[in-house]
Parts: C-alpha cells; sequence; structure tokens
C-alpha cells in the first residue's frame, strides 16, 4: 500500500488524533476525520487541510458506541472517493475507575468508548479494505502491559484491543493486515487525569527521559501503514521505554 490513499483516523479533532491526520495527509493521504462532539475542532482541521489540497480531508460525525452509527460512517467514508484504503482506530474514553466505585455506565463508556468502537468500525471497513489490499492500526496503551492503579475498566478495555489486533490479524490475512501502536505517557490533555506529581514522577521514570508526543505515535503508524507490508499481528510500543520497568506512576 502507498501513501496515495484514503485514511479513514476516529477520534482526529484534537490531540494525537489530529496530528495523526496531519502527519498522514502530509505524506499524501486523503483523510477522513471522525468526531463524536468536536465539531468545530474537525471541521477547522478539515478545511486547513483542504486548503493545502483540494478536497483531501473530510469530517464525519459519528457515535461509535452504535454498531449502526459505526457502520453508517464508514459507509460515508468509503463513498467519499469509493474507496478505502486504511483505518486507524484512534478513538477512546480515558478516566479514573477505583474499584468500589465502578458502575455499569462508567463500565459501557469505557468499554463502548475503546473495545466496542475499534470492532465494529473495523467489521464495517472490512469489505472495503479486502478491495485494496488494506491495512488497520488500533491504538491501544502500554498500561495494558503495566496496568495503572484506579483504570481497571480502562485497562481491560484496552486490552481487548490487543487481543481483537490478533484475532483479526489472523481473520483477515492475507487480504488485510492488522496492527497496533501501544503509547506510553504523552503531552497532557487539556483537562489532566494526573496530578502534577504524577506527571513529574511518570516522565522521570521514562528511560528516554521525556514524554512521548502525536508525532511519536504518528511516525509508527505511518510504519505499520506503509513501511513493511510483511508485519501483521504485531502491537508496536512506543513509551520511551516505560514498559520495560515496574511501574511509571501509581495514582493513589
Amino acid at each position: 500500500m502507498k501513501p496515495d490513499c484514503v485514511v479513514l483516523v476516529t477520534g482526529a479533532a484534537r490531540r494525537v488524533g489530529a496530528e495523526i491526520a496531519r502527519h498522514l495527509h502530509a505524506l499524501g493521504c486523503s483523510v477522513v476525520l471522525h468526531y463524536r462532539h468536536s465539531a468545530d475542532d474537525a471541521n477547522r482541521l478539515a478545511a486547513s487541510l483542504n486548503a493545502l489540497r483540494e478536497n483531501s480531508a473530510l469530517a464525519l460525525a459519528a457515535d461509535l458506541s452504535s454498531a449502526q452509527e459505526c457502520a453508517r460512517m464508514v459507509t460515508a467514508a468509503a463513498h467519499w472517493k469509493n474507496r478505502l484504503d486504511a483505518l486507524v482506530n484512534n478513538a477512546s474514553s480515558f478516566y479514573r475507575t477505583p474499584i468500589g466505585s465502578i458502575d455499569e455506565r462508567q463500565w459501557s463508556e469505557l468499554v463502548d468508548g475503546n473495545l466496542k468502537a475499534a470492532l465494529f468500525v473495523s467489521q464495517a471497513a472490512v469489505p472495503w479494505l479486502r478491495l485494496r489490499g488494506g491495512a488497520i492500526v488500533n491504538v491501544c496503551d502500554v498500561h495494558t502491559e503495566r496496568p495503572l492503579p484506579q483504570f481497571s475498566v480502562y485497562t481491560a478495555a484496552k486490552a481487548g484491543i490487543v487481543a481483537l489486533t490478533r484475532a483479526l490479524a489472523l481473520e483477515l490475512a492475507p487480504q488485510v493486515r492488522v496492527n497496533a501502536v501501544s503509547p506510553g505517557s504523552l503531552d497532557w490533555p487539556e483537562t489532566p487525569v494526573f496530578s502534577d506529581d504524577e506527571r513529574r514522577a511518570g516522565e522521570a521514570a521514562i528511560p528516554l527521559g521525556r514524554l512521548g508526543t502525536g508525532h511519536d505515535i504518528a511516525r509508527a503508524i505511518e510504519f505499520l501503514l506503509f513501511g513493511n507490508d510483511y508485519v501483521t499481528g504485531h502491537v508496536l510500543n512506543v513509551d520511551g521505554g516505560a514498559s520495560l520497568v515496574s511501574h511509571w506512576i501509581e495514582p493513589r
């Protein structure tokens, strides 16, 4: 597969997803930018990319907790240019769920926003990807290997995506390759999940001495999509070596 293709990126309006979309666009891809609530951000990003190259970006809204919405979005993405070459399952929900306080709403939000979304978007995309010899890259988390206390539901959902990656890689070969990227700690969102002390402790524990960036993740996705078509079922840690140490922070 070559970069002159159509790629659907879920959760593409802001932060890491937006960086992934920008990077793939710079390589020559046409990008479909999924969003749920961040319409202004997604439309601004699409406009900026279309200003660089006409009709090269499309923003689509969907609630990925609904299998029907996943299918509708993928159909719209594929019909845009009558093709879909690659899928990046980046959309995610992330927050603490201390044991003893977990309820069904939290379970549904975190599992639906991570594992369910990745499964049903992939399922809808597979017929199109098979036509193009395409690829899927899922965005996981290194904390599926080194779990964080108080994040049990999120960790379980992301671990499910790791298993899904390997299962789909077997099922969809040889027509479609399926891999995953597992980021470590990244630049922090606008509303931090961790305290300043936790952040400093986490950064100090990273062997390469810095937090990751969206660009680090985007370059790893570039490799898995375009760098080697003999790789499938692989989970690539992009974490500065954090998964090599016993833990990076312990929330209290």
